[in-house]
Parts: C-alpha cells; structure tokens; sequence
C-alpha cells in the first residue's frame, strides 16, 4: 500500500474514533524519517488508545504491521511508526508542550478535506 493510501486510511480511522484537530505534515524530500506524520487529538488517554486500537487494528487486517508502537501504556502521546507514516496521537495538553507542528513548520501541510473531503466537510 502506498504512503499516501496508510495516510488516507489512518485519518479516516482516527476520525472515526472523533480524533480532533488533524495535522498532515509532508515530509516527502525533507528526511528519511517517513513521508507523512498524521497528528490527531485525543480528549483522554483512553480516548487516545481506542483511536491507537482502530487504527492497528485495520492495518492488521491489511497485512500491515508497526515498526514501532510507543507511549500506549500512558496514552498521553501515543506513536504509531508504520516506515513511511508515523501517526501521533496527543492529549491536548501534550500536543501543546511537544509542539511537533512548530518543529517541522516549513514541511508542507496536506489539508484533511483534500484527502477525505467527504469526511471533513470540503
């Protein structure tokens, strides 16, 4: 499945579960990190393990595993690194000190309606 599929099936997934406040940061020619971060909110920590939950579990079902799942047990900051996505699933409070928008701020952004217009209401 192609980087930028993961990505449209990980926003919907997460927006599903009522994730708030979606950010796409594309990072296609700026590292080797991943192509896209998908950074949502949550409003608990067990909000933010049933968006972590949903989306593992799809991807399971499509033969696709994490690299790495980390923050689970807390759930303040989940990260789900699928290679090529990583998706960042915050408690407000969290998204806030960490500030991953800030520190990747000249990467582009890709609008979710663009991905999902149906979804988001473009």
């Amino acid at each position: 499945m192609e980087s930028i599929e993961k990505l449209r099936t990980a926003l919907k997934l997460a927006l599903d579960k009522k994730a708030e406040n979606p950010v796409i940061i594309d990072l296609r020619g700026l590292t080797s990190l991943a192509d896209y971060f998908l950074i949502v909110s949550a409003n608990s920590d067990t909000h933010a393990r049933t968006i972590a939950d949903e989306i593992k579990k799809k991807f399971k079902e499509m033969g696709i595993l994490p690299v790495n799942v980390e923050g689970y047990q807390q759930g303040n900051w989940i990260l789900l690194d699928y290679g090529d996505l990583i998706v960042h699933i915050f408690r407000p409070e969290f998204r806030e000190l960490y500030n991953l928008e800030s520190l990747w701020m000249d990467a582009p952004r890709l609008e979710p309606g663009d991905l999902l217009p149906e979804e988001v209401g473009a």
